[in-house]
């Protein structure tokens, strides 16, 4: 029977209430694999799994339950070893590294920010700032709307500015939060996103960060800033060159905004 498993642990963790389930349908029981110092939280992996919005929502379950006893290095969503042995090796194999990365992370939670442009307010921002923008923009009001090469020049202009303002609102963005979190990671770029990145907050720091992220909308109106979180720190595990399943620990984690 093949092991799914949710994150690793120290042994010392107080572990979950009797009976948690996890994923699959029916749930499957959760259990703790203990080796040496360390443990993993498992269960028995189901046939077929996918993505689906139950399963994962069920994965966060047991890493945020989890996460209220100690601090839990958590898997990505769908990791599967071959076996409870399988599991255990690799605990025993990577021992120091776990428990490094246990020590690093305890106390600290993740925060995802999104940003991307409120298109009216952007390129009203553009337009106020450029003034060859504004002269092609007058000309062409001037001509009674301009030709179909005015139109496509002043098209054009318009584009190449606002897609040089996303590089700088990204940039602006991460650095009014960066000095309220103790690390940083880029997340992949996504259609519709100017600005994918993670932040590491110790748990104390958590109203600060979020403080943060207010004064950034106030001071970017022109930014949609999405949060999400607290987070186990899905994005600050780092993978090493054999994980319990084969995939790597760190990056997106297991919630769907």
């Amino acid at each position: 029977m093949s092991t799914y498993v949710y994150g690793i642990t120290a042994s010392s963790h107080p572990g979950l209430p009797d009976g948690m389930g996890g994923v699959g349908d029916p749930p499957r029981p959760v259990r703790i694999l203990k080796e040496g110092e360390l443990a993993a939280i498992v269960s028995d992996a189901p046939e077929n799994l996918r993505p689906k919005r139950k399963d994962l929502l069920a994965h966060q379950s047991v890493l945020s339950e989890a996460g209220a006893g100690g601090c839990v290095l958590p898997m990505r969503f769908g990791s599967i070893a071959d076996d409870d042995g399988a599991v255990t090796r690799v605990l025993a194999e990577r021992a120091e590294h776990y428990r490094e990365r246990l020590r690093a992370l305890d106390g600290r939670v993740e925060y995802n920010v999104k940003a991307n442009h409120v298109e009216e307010a952007v390129l009203h921002r553009v337009m106020a700032e450029d003034p060859e923008i504004r002269a092609q923009a007058e000309a062409n009001r001037q001509a009674g709307g301009g030709s179909y090469e005015d139109k496509l020049r002043l098209g054009e202009m318009v584009a190449h500015a606002v897609q040089a303002k996303e590089a700088e609102d990204a940039a602006a963005l991460r650095r009014a939060l960066e000095s309220a979190a103790e690390a940083v990671s880029v997340g992949p770029e996504s259609t519709g996103w100017l600005a994918n990145v993670s932040y590491l907050v110790a748990r104390e720091s958590a109203e600060s960060f979020l403080s943060a992220v207010e004064q950034a909308r106030k001071d970017m109106p022109h930014l949609e800033i999405r949060v999400n979180g607290p987070l186990p720190p899905y994005s600050f595990v780092e993978p090493g060159p054999a994980e319990p399943a084969g995939t790597a620990a760190g990056g997106a984690g297991a919630g769907a905004e």
